[in-house]
């Protein structure tokens, strides 16, 4: 005899419904985000009450709409200061009143200043390079108190390299090959010696990187073990960005980090190097 399954106690209409308001929703934030709508507004303009729009938007999104809206103007303030607007245009340009709540804005968002984000790498010297590793051509990025970055190119040096240094865009940069075949030499051949790593990302940045060091070779975590490890259980999304941004691949290694569900997931060398990897400390241990 067969048995009818069970009914699903899921309303696929309500859902149909709330992704036709929340698709409404970003384009109604995209096209005013200049304008900083609140609540009321933003939820007015898709038939919603306040408290409804709220919840539904946030568990849709991720975030709250004024976060939302919040990211927006940052990414035209950060894209604005890149081009080389001062801060009191990006202010404008981000649709705040001046610099003081563009200074807000990127405290919360990156715990930096604007004018540090407009002047990323100013005053610095790179030496840079490429030269063979057991993953590849690896880029090198060397600063003078140690390993600013390492990356890895497939056929474009050049592209990985304009990767690396558009994270310091005020840098001075010199290419020096021999330099990168010492480094690559001293990391991957077993040097007893620790190696240092000079790293120039934002205070949340560097706590993040600094938790991924304790993840042991041959093993891996989730950005939710991560973020537990700093004590912020909730903040896995934001943990995901910062271990994205890691400058320094295998020796800060963000490749020991999977999802929740044991998936590779993205990985900015590439997810088969980061499989390789895997396998290569697997072999290891």
């Amino acid at each position: 005899m067969t048995t009818s399954p069970e009914p699903i106690s899921y309303d696929l209409h309500a859902a149909q419904r709330d992704y036709d308001r929340i698709s409404e929703a970003l384009g109604y934030l995209g096209d005013n985000w200049r304008d900083h709508p609140d609540l009321d507004a933003a939820a007015r303009a898709v038939g919603l009450s306040p408290h409804h729009f709220q919840r539904v938007f946030s568990r849709w999104v991720g975030v709250s709409p004024k976060k939302y809206v919040g990211a927006l103007a940052h990414s035209a303030a950060r894209d604005a200061l890149a081009d080389g607007a001062n801060v009191l245009d990006a202010s404008f340009e981000a649709g705040l009143s001046g610099p003081g709540r563009l200074h807000d804005l990127f405290i919360a968002h990156e715990q930096v200043t604007p004018g540090q984000a407009r002047n990323r790498g100013a005053g610095l010297a790179f030496r840079w390079g490429a030269a063979p590793t057991p993953f590849g051509t690896g880029v090198f990025l060397v600063a003078p108190r140690g390993l600013s970055a390492l990356a890895f190119a497939e056929l474009d040096i050049e592209t990985a390299f304009s990767d690396l240094q558009s994270r310091y865009p005020a840098a001075r940069f010199e290419r020096d090959d021999k330099l990168a075949n010492h480094w690559s030499l001293r990391i991957f051949r077993g040097d007893d010696q620790p190696i240092p790593l000079a790293l120039y990302g934002t205070p949340w940045q560097r706590q993040i990187w600094r938790a991924l060091l304790s993840i042991p070779p041959g093993q891996t975590a989730s950005y939710r073990d991560v973020a537990a490890s700093v004590c912020l259980p909730k903040a896995a999304r934001a943990v995901g960005a910062a271990v994205g941004a890691n400058p320094v691949s295998w020796l800060i290694p963000c490749h020991r980090v999977l999802a929740s569900d044991g998936r590779l997931t993205g990985y900015h060398w590439g997810v088969s190097r980061k499989r390789a990897m895997l396998a290569y400390e697997a072999a290891s241990a």
